[in-house]
C-alpha cells in the first residue's frame, strides 16, 4: 500500500493539486488545477483550494502546500506574486481550518527543490545544488549536502537595476516575445551572478518551461553543471507532499 499525501502548489497563475506517493516520489492519479483568482487574497484562494481537494480521493490525512512567498513557521512574509493581503497571515492555520487536516506550508521553490533533490535531477548529488523555477517569477532553492536552506528568494537579486525575475523569468520571455537566444542570454547573466555568489556544483532548471529544455540547452553557459528538472510542473506538488510527510506534527504545531 502506498503512503499517500496530498500536495498543493499555489502559483501566480494556477493552483495545482494531486495525491502523491511519497515513498516513490510520484503522483497517484491525475494532477488537477484551477485558475488562481485575481486578486489572490486569502478569502479568494480558500474556495479554490477547497474545491480542488474535494475533487480528489479523501484518503490522505496530511497536506503539503507550496506557496509563492517567504514562509516562516507557517506565516507569510512576502507577496511578490500573490496578493499583499497575505503578508502576516498564518497560511498554515488558515488552510488547516479550511480543509480540516494538518498542513505543512512552505515556499514553492523550496518545495520544488525538495522533490528534485530527493527523487529527481538532484538525487544523490553531493555538494551545493541550486534549484531554479522559471515561471511567473524566478523561484530559488539552495541545498548543501542534501540539506535545504529555506527562503533564499534569489529571484529578487538586482540585475540591470531591477529584480532579476522582472528581467529573466519565463513570464518576461512571453510578455516581451523574446526568442530563445535573447531570453537565454538573460538567463546566462543571471546564472553567472548566482555562480559568483554560491559556487554551486549543479543548477537544476525547472518550471513549466523546463519541458522545452532541449530547445534552449545548447545556448546555456555556466561553470556549474546544468540539468533540467525531472518533474517540471509537478515538482511543487510532489515536494509539498514530501515536506508534509516528513515534518513531525509537533513541529508543525509550534507556530
Amino acid at each position: 500500500m502506498t503512503h499517500e499525501v496530498l500536495g498543493i502548489d499555489v502559483g501566480g497563475s494556477s493552483v495545482k493539486a494531486a495525491l502523491v506517493d511519497v515513498d516513490g516520489g510520484q503522483l497517484v492519479g491525475e494532477l488537477i488545477s484551477a485558475t488562481t483568482p485575481q486578486p489572490a487574497t486569502p478569502d479568494g484562494l480558500m474556495p479554490v483550494i477547497a474545491g480542488l481537494v474535494a475533487r480528489l480521493p479523501q484518503a490522505a490525512a496530511r497536506v503539503g502546500v507550496a506557496f509563492p512567498t517567504v514562509v516562516k513557521r507557517g506565516r507569510v512574509h512576502t507577496a511578490a506574486n500573490i496578493d499583499p493581503s497575505w503578508i502576516g497571515t498564518d497560511g498554515a492555520a488558515l488552510i488547516e481550518r479550511t480543509l480540516g487536516r494538518p498542513v505543512e506550508f512552505l515556499n514553492d521553490a523550496d518545495a520544488a527543490g525538495v522533490a528534485e533533490v530527493r527523487w529527481g535531477a538532484g538525487r544523490g548529488q553531493l555538494g551545493t545544488v541550486v534549484m531554479l523555477t522559471f515561471g511567473t517569477g524566478i523561484g530559488t532553492a539552495l541545498f548543501t549536502e542534501g540539506r535545504l536552506f529555506p527562503n533564499t528568494e534569489l529571484g529578487h537579486m538586482e540585475i540591470r537595476g531591477m529584480d532579476s525575475e522582472k528581467w529573466a523569468s519565463a513570464q518576461v520571455k512571453a510578455a516581451q516575445n523574446l526568442d530563445w537566444s535573447a531570453w537565454i542570454e538573460r538567463v546566462n547573466v543571471y546564472l553567472e551572478r548566482l555562480y559568483a555568489m554560491l559556487w554551486p556544483d549543479v543548477f537544476i532548471l525547472g518550471g513549466a518551461i523546463s519541458q522545452r529544455f532541449t530547445d534552449f540547452a545548447p545556448l546555456l553557459r555556466s561553470a556549474a553543471k546544468i540539468r533540467p528538472a525531472q518533474f517540471a510542473g509537478q515538482a511543487g506538488v510532489i515536494g509539498a507532499a514530501l515536506a508534509a510527510a516528513e515534518r513531525p506534527p509537533a513541529i508543525r504545531a509550534a507556530r
